[in-house]
């Protein structure tokens, strides 16, 4: 057994979701894929050609890299126009400001020297630290991230420099929206032990599609499913929120991986159950180090006659931790898939006319 068997993680990337998936699922998770949002180029390159161009006539004093993907994409662009080693030539004399430390790795592998960037990996540190140093007269380009950043070009504009916006690629909805709305409602019922978001953007994309059930997922993340961040920028939008989150001190897939170990783990719930040490993990319990999966429905039960131990649960207490429009006899089929499923139906007694407990010893 490793470290994530029996608990489910749901991966919102989209770029690098079959690397992360792998890591998850080579520490034994079980790995939900619903990617939130895709980057796509722009049908129309013209803007990024118009803004290239206005780089070469008006050479920037100060450049701001946000992201690895979009420093590439612009010279990659810009080869394809012949224009690549001009635009080399321009950003090389440039202050470069890069965002966090993928724009790094493209601006260096560029051939390019960057000259600052921000702890925090943050816009509004970036903003903070051009300010500072001072923008009036100058003229900064800005290397968009997918979307408008109308705030921050505003407040370059507004301390006076003449800001080139360089827009090389946008976010747009998935192209199967189905694993998305699965992941919703995953989540919704607790279904879901942990998610993960590596930009910011897919928070909002997983709220709009929840729609009306955009409280439903927030809470779930309040209480019970841990948001797993790869790092402070992403998670912002969710600690605005009121979301508790994890995230690595450094912004990489594999730390983010290393932060869900540490954590799920500590979450576990273990009794001495009937003689038997007993630990819940997600989707699976685990007896005597043995794992033992099991379905939603008698997991739930589970779940809920752990929450008091020894205590008495009634049939109809028991009824809210299974799917809607279940009855009493849903909850007798449950607790028997549950007696099954651990292998000992000395796990879940009987209390005649009462209910059902664990008999902790």
């Amino acid at each position: 057994m490793t470290e994530l068997s029996g608990f489910t993680v749901g991966v919102t990337a989209d770029r690098r979701r079959d690397e992360l998936a792998a890591l998850l699922e080579r520490r034994g998770a079980r790995v939900v894929i619903a990617p939130a949002l895709r980057i796509v180029p722009l049908h129309d390159d013209s803007q990024l050609r118009e803004a290239t161009r206005r780089c070469l006539d008006t050479p920037p004093d100060v450049v701001v890299a946000n992201t690895g993907i979009g420093m590439r994409g612009w010279l990659e662009a810009a080869e394809g126009w012949g224009l690549a080693d001009p635009l080399r030539s321009v950003l090389a004399e440039a202050y470069i400001v890069a965002r966090g430390p993928k724009a790094r790795g493209a601006v260096r592998a560029a051939g390019l020297h960057d000259q600052w960037s921000p702890d925090s990996e943050s816009c509004d540190e970036c903003l903070a630290h051009l300010l500072r140093r001072g923008v009036g007269g100058r003229t900064v380009a800005v290397q968009l991230h997918g979307d408008q950043q109308p705030e921050f070009c505003a407040s370059l504009r507004a301390a006076g420099a003449d800001v080139i916006e360089v827009p090389v690629y946008r976010w747009a909805p998935p192209l199967d929206p189905a694993p998305l709305h699965r992941l919703v409602d995953l989540v919704s019922n607790r279904l879901v032990d942990a998610i993960t978001f590596t930009s910011a953007p897919a928070v909002g994309a997983l709220l709009a599609a929840a729609g009306a059930g955009g409280d439903a997922v927030l809470e779930a993340m309040r209480a019970d499913v841990v948001a797993a961040c790869v790092g402070p920028v992403t998670a912002a939008p969710l600690i605005r929120q009121g979301i508790p989150v994890i995230a690595p001190a450094r912004a990489r897939l594999g730390a983010l991986v290393r932060a869900i170990v540490d954590e799920l783990p500590r979450r576990a719930v273990t009794l001495r159950v009937a003689e038997h040490e007993l630990t819940l993990r997600g989707h699976a319990a685990m007896v005597d180090g043995e794992l033992k999966p099991l379905a939603p429905a008698p997991m739930a039960v589970l779940r809920a006659l752990a929450s008091v131990p020894g205590k008495v649960r009634s049939r109809a207490s028991l009824l809210p931790a299974l799917p809607r429009g279940a009855d009493e006899h849903a909850v007798e089929m449950a607790v028997a898939r549950l007696r099954a499923g651990l292998g000992d139906p000395g796990f879940v007694q009987t209390v005649v006319k009462r209910g059902y407990r664990l008999p902790v010893d």
